[in-house]
């Protein structure tokens, strides 16, 4: 009998609002950059998974 075994694992980073940022250009830059890498890594994920069950 085949055993099937789910995870899902997310991790998110909240940061409090109310502190002002040095700048409003450098702070929607670096923030653009991180939820790319995200979307990277979470299709990453997503490809290997497919990987998996199409070898099953």
């Amino acid at each position: 009998m085949p055993v099937e075994i789910r995870e899902l694992q997310i991790t998110a980073n909240v940061q409090d609002g109310g502190s002002k940022p040095s700048s409003g250009s450098s702070s929607k830059g670096a923030s653009g950059g991180g939820s790319d890498d995200m979307i990277a890594k979470c299709v990453e994920q997503v490809l290997d998974i497919l990987r998996e069950k199409n070898e099953r």
